[in-house]
Formats: C-alpha cells, sequence, structure tokens
C-alpha cells in the first residue's frame, strides 16, 4: 500500500530592511565601459539611454520653436524662406511629438522607476526593453536621413492629399514614424506583463502606486492605438510609391479618410503623452503634502477611463472636415465627457493638498506649475469642444495655445517635476534647491509670456502655421517670441545644474523626501538588482497617517528546509496581523 510523504513548505520571513545611505557597489559603477552600456538589459541604465536621447531631441525641437518665433518677431521675411519655415515647423512638430512627448515619461523615467515601485529586478522581459531602445534609435535615424534628403514640409499630420503628391522625402520621415511605432508598443506590453506578474508580495491592486496605474492605461493605449497609425502611414507611403488610390481623390480615394486613420491614433495618443504625467503629479503631491492621496480608487480608475473614452473623441477634430451634424455632435459630447475623469484628478489632488504639511521642493514646484498650466490648457479644450466656437477658433493660433498648455504646460511640467523628484534616486547626488526654483519661475513666466498672447491672437482670427501675418498682430508675435527666449533661458539653467550635480552635488541619502513610496526604500543609486532582498510590502504607498517609526518595508527570508531560519525574522502573516 502507496503511502505519500508529508514535505515541508517554505515559509517566508520578515527581516527589517534598512537601505544603505550611499552604496559603494550600484548600478553605475558595477558594469562600466560603452560596450556594457550598449549591450545591458538593465533597465535603469535603458531608461537612462531614453532619458537621453528625449533630452538631445528636447534640445533639437526647442531650438527650432526658437527659430520659428524669431522668424514670425515682423510680418517680412527675416532669416527664412517660406519653404524652410514650413519644414521647420514640421519637424518642431514631429521631433517633439513622436521623439519627445510619447517617450519621455513611459520609456525614460517609467523605465527606471516601475520595477523598482513593484519592487521587481527588472521589468517581465529586459531584452525585449533592450531591443524597444534600439527600435526607437532606428526610427530617428530614419528620420534624421529625411532631413538631410530633401526635408519635409507637410506639417507633423502628413495631411492627404499634399502629403501624397509634394516631393521631399515624406516617405523616409513616415517609415522612421512607422518603426517608432514598433517601440511604443513592445514598452507597453512590457510594462503590462511586469504590472501583472512581478509585483512583489503584498502588493495587492490597492497598494499599486498611481503612477503604476497611469503607466497601466498608457500601456493599453500604445498597444491598442499605435497599430493604427503604423497602418496608415504604410498605407500613405503605398500610394506615394505606388499610386494605389486610397487617400488621393484624383485615383478614386477620400483624404478624410486619412484624417479618421491618423485622429484615431492621434487622439488617444495625446493621453499617451499625459496619462503618465498624471501618475507623477500623484506621487509628488501625496510625498510632499505629506497626506495620504485623496480617492484612491478615483484616481486610479479615471486613468483608465480616460484611456476608454480617448478612442472614441478622434471625429473633434473634424468638425470643418464635413462631417455630418449627428457625427459633430456626437463627438462634441465625448469631448466634454473626456473632462470628467481629468476634472476628479485634478480636485483629488488639491483634496489631498488641503491641510497637508506641503513642503515647497523644486518637484513640487514644478507641480504646482501644472497644475495653474493644464487647468487654462482644460478649460480652452471645452471652448474647443464646443461646435459654435470651434468652427471660428479651428486652426487658429488659439489652437496653438491651447495644445501647448496641454502638452507642454501639463506633460513636460510634470516630466520636469518627474525627473526632480527621482534625479536623487537615479544618480545618488542632490542638486540646487535655489536654482531649481530660479528655472521653475522663469520657465512659467516664459511660458505665458509665450502662449497667452496666442490665445487672443486666435480668437482675432490669426491662423496657425503662417509665414506671414497683417500688422495688427506684430505686437502679439514680439510679446511671445520674447516669451519663448525667457522659457529657453530657464531650460539652460536647469541643464546647468543638473550637470553640475552630477559632478559636484551632494551626496543623496536613501530617502531625501521622506517618501513612503516603495523605490525610495532602496539605496540612492539602486543596486544592479534593486533590491537586495526580495521586499515585502506591508503599507501602502501613501500611508502619511502612520508615523514614520510604525512604517515598516520587510525583506523576504526562506526556511533553511530543516525547519530552521536562515535570519531571525518574523512570519508575513504574523507581522500583517501585528501591524493591523
Amino acid at each position: 500500500m502507496a503511502t505519500t510523504e508529508e514535505t515541508p513548505t517554505r515559509k517566508i520571513q520578515v527581516k527589517r530592511f534598512k537601505p544603505e545611505e550611499y552604496p559603494e557597489k550600484h548600478y553605475l559603477n558595477q558594469e562600466k565601459g560603452l560596450w556594457a552600456w550598449l549591450t545591458t538589459v538593465d533597465h535603469k541604465k535603458i531608461g537612462l539611454m531614453y532619458l537621453m536621447s528625449v533630452a538631445f531631441f528636447f534640445l533639437v525641437g526647442g531650438v527650432l520653436a526658437l527659430l520659428l518665433r524669431t522668424e514670425l518677431l515682423t510680418p517680412a521675411r527675416n532669416f527664412m524662406t517660406a519653404d524652410v519655415y514650413n519644414q521647420v515647423f514640421t519637424l518642431h512638430g514631429a521631433i517633439m511629438i513622436f521623439f519627445f512627448l510619447i517617450p519621455s515619461v513611459p520609456a525614460a523615467l517609467g523605465n527606471f522607476v516601475l520595477p523598482l515601485q513593484l519592487g521587481a529586478k527588472d521589468v517581465a522581459f529586459p531584452r525585449l526593453n533592450l531591443a524597444s531602445f534600439y527600435i526607437y534609435v532606428i526610427g530617428a535615424l530614419f528620420t534624421i536621413t529625411a532631413i538631410f534628403t530633401g526635408g519635409i514640409d507637410t506639417g507633423w499630420t502628413f495631411y492627404t492629399p499634399y502629403s501624397s503628391t509634394t516631393g521631399g522625402s515624406v516617405a523616409m520621415m513616415t517609415l522612421g514614424v512607422f518603426i517608432l511605432g514598433f517601440s511604443s508598443i513592445l514598452t507597453g506590453l512590457n510594462f503590462i506583463v511586469t504590472i501583472h506578474k512581478l509585483r512583489s508580495p503584498g502588493i495587492t491592486w490597492n497598494k499599486l502606486p498611481l503612477n503604476l496605474w497611469g503607466l497601466y492605461a498608457t500601456s493599453l493605449i500604445q498597444i491598442l492605438a499605435t497599430p493604427v497609425l503604423a497602418i496608415t502611414l504604410l498605407l500613405l507611403t503605398m500610394e506615394r510609391v505606388l499610386s494605389i488610390g486610397i487617400f488621393d481623390p484624383a485615383l478614386g480615394g477620400d483624404p478624410v479618410l486619412y484624417q479618421h486613420f491618423f485622429w484615431f491614433y492621434s487622439h488617444p495618443a495625446v493621453y499617451i503623452m499625459i496619462v503618465p504625467g498624471f501618475g507623477i503629479v500623484s506621487e509628488i503631491i501625496s510625498t510632499f503634502s505629506k497626506k495620504v492621496i485623496f480617492g484612491y480608487w478615483a484616481i486610479a480608475l479615471s486613468s483608465l477611463a480616460i484611456a476608454f473614452i480617448g478612442f472614441l473623441v478622434w471625429g473633434h477634430h473634424m468638425f470643418t472636415a464635413g462631417q455630418s451634424s449627428l457625427a459633430n455632435m456626437v463627438f462634441s459630447f465625448l469631448t466634454f465627457l473626456v473632462g470628467i475623469p481629468t476634472g476628479i484628478k485634478i480636485f483629488n489632488w488639491l483634496a489631498t493638498m488641503y491641510k497637508g504639511s506641503i513642503d515647497l521642493k523644486t518637484p513640487m514646484v514644478y507641480i504646482l506649475v501644472f497644475l495653474f498650466l493644464f487647468t487654462i490648457g482644460g478649460f480652452t479644450g471645452i471652448m474647443l469642444g464646443a461646435l459654435s466656437v470651434d468652427v471660428h477658433l479651428h486652426d487658429t493660433y488659439y489652437v496653438v495655445a491651447h495644445f501647448h498648455y496641454v502638452m507642454m504646460g501639463g506633460m513636460v511640467m510634470a516630466f520636469l517635476g518627474g525627473l526632480h523628484y527621482w534625479w536623487p534616486k537615479m544618480f545618488g547626488k542632490m542638486y540646487s534647491e535655489f536654482w531649481g526654483k530660479i528655472a521653475a519661475g522663469i520657465i512659467f513666466v516664459g511660458f505665458n509670456m509665450t502662449f497667452l498672447p496666442q490665445f487672443i491672437m486666435g480668437s482675432q482670427g490669426m491662423p496657425r502655421r503662417y509665414y506671414n501675418y497683417i500688422d495688427q498682430f506684430q505686437a502679439f508675435h514680439q510679446f511671445s517670441t520674447i516669451g519663448a527666449y525667457i522659457m529657453g533661458v530657464g531650460f539652460v539653467i536647469i541643464a546647468a545644474y543638473l550637470l553640475h550635480s552630477l559632478l559636484r552635488g551632494e551626496k543623496a541619502s536613501s530617502n531625501p523626501w521622506g517618501s513612503r513610496a516603495l523605490e525610495w526604500q532602496t539605496s540612492s543609486p539602486p543596486d544592479l538588482h534593486n533590491f537586495k532582498h526580495t521586499p515585502v510590502i506591508i503599507n501602502g504607498p501613501y500611508d502619511y497617517h502612520k508615523p514614520m517609526s510604525e512604517f515598516q518595508l520587510g525583506i523576504a527570508t526562506p526556511h533553511n528546509g530543516h525547519g530552521h531560519h536562515e535570519e531571525e525574522g518574523m512570519d508575513v502573516a504574523e507581522t500583517e496581523k501585528e501591524k493591523a
């Protein structure tokens, strides 16, 4: 008669974890040399390579913007022809959107922070993560080639029939963006699997940091929407090369069909840019207000709601394109609807700050700038969602100002807040708080000087993308250009003090902000594998109602298989019971 022998269970223990203040060995000095960086599968180094890449493209896009504003100082020609002007504003838009705004938070900051906030050693597919970066670089090389082999003057939207018939390197440019889309898709896939499968013990869905909810919603949009753009640009390239007549009316095509395809991706792409920024805002506000985040589930689910409704509003870009009145009404209603979950976030953030112990460090200053500028962008978006108003404001500088208040006033300010927030964790060095706040103030003043006049110009009928203009708009354009110069000075200051911090900055402690989030419970800079032991999460990431003496992070240590513990500690269940 067979007998079964009972095998001992492998229990997990919890021992109090205390990170090193500044470790001798960390991810930046354990693998040295250029080849080690180019072949690394460490998510932190890949995130830094993305960060350097998007910073380069931000510099290029910013210089192009300053060239545009300089040309617009006077109504007459200053230093560039109309054709060159068209190429410059096309490249400014394409570079800023496809090579900076879309990858900056998810691919750069997200890659660095996401496994740390999960207590994981890396993302689910490290080699795929590195491949995503190289796909991004290949797409950028195609774009650079297009610039030097004829340029492109279609605008960043590549609208047909002009883009399918004009000269220049349209096919090369669209091919670069097509390739870039695969990087976005693979990054989104990697993040979703990582969040589902690699959470440390104790991280339930209601203990997931709101930054990760933002990245999760963004990843869903990347996977579902980006293939539509890829197919659209592929069809455009085929039309240019093979004359197959999908969009060209001379060949039996429909140019409005291109707009439907393009905006079905490009409006969700707006949320690829801004939703991860929302996650950063939640982290920073809670940390620097020292309060439990107000309405955790409302903020988390509103990110998913934005991702869902964002797929249904593409038609509000086409109110003047000949849609039926019924379609215009439906898209107008949905445009108002998508503002509700965004408003929920703003009110919850304000409620979190209410009666909080607010510490105005540089990251928090950028978030306050974000709240002011993004709210203006949101209100002006409601104006553009109204049919009667949009017909007048469509394709004017009002739209330019609205878009920049949302994208730059929103996403870029959130990105700068996140960059300053996690900079000590990335490099283990502190930057100058004085210069950080000075730069934030300069950017705030310069930004409003640049774009507030454009609301006035647009409401008075100044069309966007125009090389010349009538004299009545000259004072507005000059004021706007001076603001752009001031804003540029602010970004130069940021680059200067961050680079100075790498060379001569003070060493950062493991948790300089006093945060309760998991990424701050390891050393700065982190270990090569993030945590030396598997962390066991007992508290939530926003448990600021508990004194720091009661806030505990455990490390998982197993039995040695002989009924004895390898290290002294407590069983997870016992610890959680005691904490309860």
